[in-house]
């Protein structure tokens, strides 16, 4: 049996051969090669397909233990490494800003649709970073899905930026977009098992790196989502737990 722990922010998935998994690849609108996972359902008649987006220096794989209970209650999940993560190209923790991304995603739902879509609308699910983007994206782009799942997404970080760190920031990422940086995120806050954390830390597809304009884009368009909430139409299942210490649930709440 595979047990599933879950930490503030992000999943640790627990690695083992999944008889129903699938990889593709496929490339975005500029040429980027990106990779992409998908389990599918042994029933006979799936429910939808679930489509997922993961967070900060991670990658698709960490969400193995999700698509098999996604699979025992009948669905399809199907993910991708976002540009600059996991086994997708690109430099490492960055992109060229959340509209590239939003490109990406759009994609991603057209590659997925394309191999593994059903007669109903799909799900779209982002977590911690991957929750903003499909917020953000539902909100620019109004895609036609059966609904969206966001848990712990970055609308704000915990601890906010300085006036002086985005001011340089802002800077930083007109005149060097692509220079990257550690995330700064305290790994010990992903869990209260070092077990699961030490997982993560020897996780050779995770990495801390993050560039000007990504992070900067992910501050911005934090706030972007939380300005425009009142015009969000989508049916949507929001998750973020209280002693989540990275992203901030306050956020989600106001949202």
């Amino acid at each position: 049996m595979l047990t599933i722990q879950a930490a503030p922010g992000y999943f640790l998935v627990e690695r083992r051969t999944i008889i129903n998994h699938r990889t593709f690849e496929f490339k975005s609108n500029d040429g980027v090669k990106l990779f992409g996972r998908a389990w599918l359902t042994t029933r006979k008649k799936p429910k939808n397909v679930i489509n997922l987006v993961h967070g900060l220096g991670e990658h698709s794989h960490r969400y193995a233990h999700v698509a098999e209970a996604f699979n025992a209650a009948g669905y399809h999940l199907v993910a991708f490494d976002l540009r600059g993560h996991g086994l997708s190209e690109g430099k490492r923790g960055h992109a060229p800003g959340f509209i590239q991304l939003f490109d990406d995603i759009q994609t991603f739902l057209q590659e997925s649709e394309r191999k593994f879509g059903l007669e109903e609308a799909p799900f779209l699910y982002g977590h911690s970073l991957g929750g903003s983007l499909v917020i953000n994206y539902c909100l620019q782009r109004d895609p036609h899905l059966s609904g969206v799942i966001a848990t712990a997404p970055a609308l704000s970080l915990v601890s906010e930026p300085s006036k002086i760190k985005l001011l340089l920031a802002k800077g930083l990422a007109k005149l060097l977009p692509a220079l990257t940086i550690s995330n700064d995120l305290e790994t010990n806050f992903l869990s209260h098992d070092q077990a699961i954390v030490k997982a993560y830390q020897d996780d050779a597809l995770v990495h801390d790196k993050i560039s000007f304009k990504l992070a900067l884009d992910l501050y911005e368009w934090g706030k972007t989502a939380l300005d425009n909430a009142q015009n969000w139409k989508t049916p949507l299942l929001l998750m973020h737990g209280t002693a989540d210490q990275i992203t901030a649930h306050q956020s989600s709440k106001a949202f």
